[in-house]
């Protein structure tokens, strides 16, 4: 039963979709998963080859890059038994960003998703068809082979929010009672076949997660890691991972058809906004601390104002939420000023509809936190 409810999650990414859209972009994606399997074993490993550099170039942000359309295509699924057709050799070799692209502010995925738009539509069908098999390998190899592949998990809505963010306990995975939280244990993995057993050193709490390489808090919100900057080295590179989606899906919409598409998004959406939350309730907590021991040395009789780090997961990133609780003054620190300036930023929040519910609630939660650590 819970196989079946993972399913139904992560094959519906983007539930704004109409299903009409839905459907055509499966139909889609369909169609040139099929058109690229007819191509001769050749061809396929060219248009792999090109893919492979011309995604890297995208990712790192280079200014230009260079690519080559294969020498001959088969134009359509029923030509599979049939003689592939040769692309015109003056077609085949393609620059995209240059210095007018530059000019004019365009990155080079904008560019090359422009280019390569522009050859679908040639007249010649030949490149027509080698450019749609060029648009497919790039976004193919970016979700397929630049991201690692995690762990089969199933993650459970909170109460008033919309993205499944705490991972449900596997009861194919029990604990040992000879086992340490801290031990590594040996595991086999669906998605790690051929590989045999896989050792795996992580505790519990981050096995639980798509990527536990990439888990800094458990569910209690303990720190698993070295420290604050290695945490928010985990958070960037789950920022990352999704980037990659991102501009995979940007170039080609109906990606979000692959079904390992589905799978690593919805793997690692989950962990982003728990982990990013996580880090934000670790870092007030921290911000409490600090405030307690300067008002014990009475180091905050000039005025105090915060910046409460929180995680808002429409843009998927930490941001920071300021406001003032004391004047610039002289102004002796009481407790009861953080109360109330608490209680003040919670009612603005409420009514916030800049943020949406489950940001908003996140937090919420943050400012009662700060607001109960100094009643007295």
């Amino acid at each position: 039963m819970a196989d079946k409810s993972r399913s139904k999650k992560i094959s519906d990414p983007y539930p704004g979709l109409a299903d009409s859209a839905v459907s055509q972009l499966r139909q889609e994606y369909l169609e040139f998963q099929d058109l690229f399997q007819v191509q001769p074993p050749l061809v396929q490993r060219f248009l792999e080859t090109q893919a492979s550099s011309v995604a890297e170039a995208v990712l790192q942000g280079l200014p230009q890059v260079r690519f080559t359309l294969p020498d001959r295509v088969v134009l359509s699924t029923q030509d599979g038994e049939g003689k592939p057709v040769s692309v015109p050799s003056e077609s085949r070799e393609q620059i995209t960003g240059g210095l007018m692209d530059r000019l004019m502010r365009t990155d080079l995925r904008t560019a090359l998703r422009l280019r390569l738009g522009e050859l679908e539509q040639s007249s010649n069908r030949a490149v027509s068809v080698s450019a749609g098999l060029l648009r497919h390998a790039v976004v193919s190899h970016m979700v397929h082979n630049m991201l690692p592949s995690g762990r089969t998990v199933e993650y459970k809505v909170a109460e008033g929010e919309e993205i499944p963010s705490i991972p449900v306990q596997s009861d194919l995975e029990p604990e040992s009672a000879i086992t340490a939280t801290t031990d590594a244990i040996v595991m086999e993995e669906g998605g790690e076949a051929g590989r045999g057993e896989l050792l795996v050193p992580y505790v519990e709490a981050a096995r639980r997660f798509y990527l536990p390489q990439w888990v800094a808090f458990d569910d209690e919100g303990h720190l698993l890691v070295g420290g604050v900057n290695e945490a928010e080295a985990n958070i960037a590179s789950m920022q990352r991972y999704l980037t990659v989606l991102h501009a995979a899906v940007g170039m080609a919409p109906y990606m979000v058809a692959d079904e390992e598409y589905q799978r690593k998004r919805y793997g690692i959406l989950g962990q982003l906004v728990n982990q990013g939350r996580a880090l934000a309730r670790y870092q007030v907590k921290e911000i409490i601390r600090t405030i307690q021991r300067r008002a014990s040395s009475h180091d905050l009789n000039r005025g105090l104002s915060l910046s409460l780090p929180y995680f808002n997961d429409q843009t998927l990133a930490m941001e920071n939420y300021g406001f003032e609780v004391i004047p610039a003054g002289r102004i002796m620190f009481v407790p009861a000023f953080v109360v109330r300036a608490a209680r003040e930023q919670e009612a603005k929040i409420a009514q916030d509809t800049r943020l949406n519910q489950s940001t908003r609630k996140h937090l919420l939660a943050e400012l009662a936190t700060l607001e109960k650590a100094f009643i007295k």
